[in-house]
């Protein structure tokens, strides 16, 4: 089980793409996973055959979890996998899972039969939740295969308890008052944005940019391009502008690494998305490749599957940098959570008209606020400052953008 995402700790199998005794290549779709917001396509990390599937459709599993094996038609697989299908490369099996564990010193462990009897079946990821906030997991109704308790399931009750006691609280207080559960969705943004604000030292850095020339060029873009299908949006010159940004100012396309950054190589950004479900941040890859045009047709593209619930995998998780513009909601300016792994994201509000001065007289320009958030551990408000300055210089003279 791949980790499609900076917090999955689990995901849920919806179908194979592929069946035992198919030949599958490298990059090959695979299968369906879902996630806590959508659900992804797999592709294969090697190419062979699907000799066993060990997972079926509509099975949970822990990120790093075998649910199948690709190898050559004769290659020797081994037993353990083909007997349980509980290998894990990344988190220790559960123990209720494995019949006879053994001690790192290949002694078989005991255990007592009033220990046998209070065990219950849950995945590692919903039985430290319920450890860490004191829960009893037999008081728990689980909604995995055979009744096993997930992630979602201890979150569903922390929910209950917190919902149960608000209102032990406000009676009498806001008697028209009501709980509404979260969707899982809802819960996973509450539970990353919560991660990112509590663990990434958040700066911010804004300037205006004066968007009378990049307006006009979208139009005389548009005008030009009529006939062919779609049109140059804003964001468009926006992401364009960035990746463009990026290339002088790399620091900002990396990710912190307790003693080191990794420097990434591609320049993938993220478009934040308003589903009606909650936000997606699904991504452009290459940006710095594409031109205008490509880039217009890709963020398009990337938006209707986010919105049709079809990303793949690598438009899902594979983001460097992030934009996110509520330009269409008439906000003037805002400040952005980054989006971990990532270092940094670019909030912009809308082009509005106002006064300016310009060489000592007033005059109406079309001006955007633009406000980049930057992770401190990873660079500084000067890098930040250079690199929204010449984010300012591209759209203020868009024609590097054409390019």
């Amino acid at each position: 089980m791949p980790q499609m995402g900076y917090d999955m700790r689990e995901g849920t199998l919806v179908r194979w793409l592929k069946q035992e005794g198919d030949s599958v290549q490298t990059g090959e779709p695979l299968a369906e996973i879902e996630t806590d917001k959508a659900i992804i396509e797999m592709q294969a990390y090697a190419s062979g055959v699907l000799r066993v599937v060990v997972a079926s459709a509509g099975d949970t599993i822990p990120v790093g979890q075998v649910i199948g094996v690709i190898a050559t038609a004769d290659e020797e697989i081994p037993q353990g996998i083909l007997e349980s299908g509980l290998v894990s490369p990344i988190q220790p099996v559960d123990s209720d899972q494995v019949r006879n564990p053994v001690d790192p010193v290949g002694k078989p462990k005991t255990t007592t039969t009033s220990q046998s009897k209070e065990r219950v079946r849950a995945s590692p990821i919903a039985r430290r939740i319920a450890q860490e906030h004191q829960l009893e997991l037999g008081q728990i109704q689980g909604s995995g295969p055979n009744g096993r308790i997930l992630e979602e399931d201890v979150l569903a009750r922390l929910d209950e308890i917190d919902s149960r006691k608000a209102l032990d609280i406000g009676q009498g207080k806001a008697a028209d008052s009501h709980p509404e559960e979260l969707s899982r969705m809802r819960r996973a943004i509450a539970r990353l944005t919560t991660q990112a604000k509590q663990e990434i030292p958040h700066y911010y850095v804004t300037a205006e940019v004066n968007m009378d020339l990049a307006m006009e060029t979208r139009h005389q873009l548009n005008e030009e391009f009529r006939q062919e299908e779609g049109r140059i949006s804003v964001n468009d010159l926006i992401i364009k502008a960035c990746a463009l940004a990026l290339t002088k100012h790399p620091i900002l396309n990396s990710s912190y690494a307790q003693d080191h950054l990794m420097i990434h190589s591609r320049i993938n950004i993220g478009i934040a998305v308003a589903l009606d479900s909650g936000l997606l941040v699904p991504v452009v890859t290459d940006c710095d490749q594409k031109s205008l045009q490509e880039i217009s047709r890709a963020a398009r593209a990337v938006i209707q599957r986010a919105n049709e619930n079809r990303l793949s995998e690598e438009e899902y998780t594979g983001g460097t940098f992030s934009i996110s513009n509520l330009g269409i909601y008439e906000v003037d300016s805002f400040t952005a959570i980054i989006f971990p792994p990532q270092a940094a994201v670019l909030a912009v509000g809308t082009v509005k008209q106002q006064p300016v001065a310009v060489n000592g007289n007033i005059k109406l320009a079309q001006v955007m606020k633009a406000t980049v958030s930057v992770d401190h551990r990873v660079a500084d408000g000067a890098q930040a400052a250079q690199f929204l300055m010449e984010i300012k210089r591209l759209l203020e003279h868009p024609v590097a953008l054409l390019l």
